[in-house]
């Protein structure tokens, strides 16, 4: 604790001691209470946004509840107070619906079979690893669930021909079932079959 006396400090911050004494027992003013639960409300905005909400939808956010404050009043009390949003990261995806034609559909969405080598879906999954995206793509028998074929790579389009692709039999006339994620790779798929 400081023993410095009170005269001794308020000489030294130019203020006289009659000033040091009203401050020290006077009550906030309702400037003060207002500002004070406007830097709470905009904490608790940005926290429960966790940390991605800047100062135009905190703003927005406040508004609704009732507060009439400006949005560049928000932007300071969160430099002041060193809220900084951060940016979410879409990640890219694979390419859109309604980029590129559709795959004729020929098992017309009936993912059922009377026999086995009739009907084969493929799919497509995109793996997280320490190294970066890895794909997934594989072949099955809508019959027997059975895993016809499988390939990896680095890149969205497989190779089918390259290990670890594995074909362990071959239909006289199946017909494929593409996903939605996966056209390019079901027409690599049939021509590598064919």
């Amino acid at each position: 604790m400081n023993r410095t006396p009170h005269r001794v400090s308020c000489r030294a911050l130019g203020v006289s001691e009659s000033w040091f004494y009203k401050h020290r027992t006077r009550q906030p003013t309702q400037r003060e209470m207002r500002r004070q639960h406007l830097i709470e409300a905009v904490k608790e905005e940005f926290d429960d946004s966790g940390g991605t909400y800047s100062s135009p939808k905190i703003w927005i956010r406040l508004v609704r509840q009732g507060r009439r404050v400006s949005v560049n009043t928000i932007a300071k009390l969160m430099a002041e107070f060193g809220l900084i949003a951060r940016k979410v990261r879409r990640r890219p995806g694979l390419p859109r619906p309604g980029k590129r034609p559709a795959a004729p559909d020929f098992v017309r969405r009936d993912f059922t079979a009377e026999a086995p080598d009739l009907v084969w879906c493929r799919d497509m999954t995109e793996i997280e690893t320490g190294e970066g995206k890895l794909y997934l793509a594989t072949v099955i028998d809508l019959f027997s669930g059975r895993l016809l074929g499988c390939a990896t790579g680095a890149r969205h389009v497989p190779n089918w021909s390259s290990p670890p692709c594995t074909w362990p039999r071959r239909p006289a006339a199946a017909t494929c079932a593409a996903s939605s994620s996966t056209r390019t790779a079901a027409a690599r798929a049939d021509s590598v079959l064919a």
